[in-house]
């Protein structure tokens, strides 16, 4: 059982606060095979901010900001370990409140490379989904096989 996982068990909700590419449905299709449950959602305090020389974003505190995006509300174990793979190492788990006052996880950036422009998922889609889902789909095996057997 990873330190991620066993930290959502511990902590609180077993919800993913997804402001990023994890929205998209041929990312989740590439990377766990099926489109999770889901429901729409805001981080308040936050914003998904570009980063620099990437084509994702990073949730980042934003004074006044309100990250708007989904909440994941049915992953299974095997889900969480392969999205926690995903997640480049850069990345926090942390807990966000989000606007309806309820908790949910969310992987933050913990600074550097942030632009002052907020990430915008329609270029996104546009001009880098499918080259990138592809990719997903590429490294999907892989992170699932890293996954510990019978868990």
């Amino acid at each position: 059982m990873t330190s991620n996982h066993r930290r959502r068990l511990q902590q609180g909700p077993d919800v993913l606060f997804c402001y990023g590419t994890l929205q998209f449905d041929a990312v989740l299709e590439a990377l766990l095979g099926r489109i999770p449950e889901r429901t729409s959602a805001k981080a308040p305090g936050w914003r998904a901010a570009a980063l620099e020389g990437r084509v994702y974003p990073g949730l980042v505190q934003a004074v006044g900001g309100s990250a708007a995006s989904v909440l994941m509300t049915d992953l299974s174990y095997e889900e969480w370990e392969i999205l926690d793979a995903f997640e480049d190492l850069r990345y926090e788990l942390r807990e966000v409140t989000l606007s309806t006052g309820e908790r949910g996880w969310a992987y933050v950036w913990p600074g550097g490379d942030v632009r002052p422009d907020d990430w915008d998922a329609e270029e996104f889609q546009i001009r880098h989904l499918e080259e990138y889902a592809a990719r997903c789909a590429r490294l999907a095996p892989g992170l699932a096989a890293g996954l510990p057997k019978g868990e």
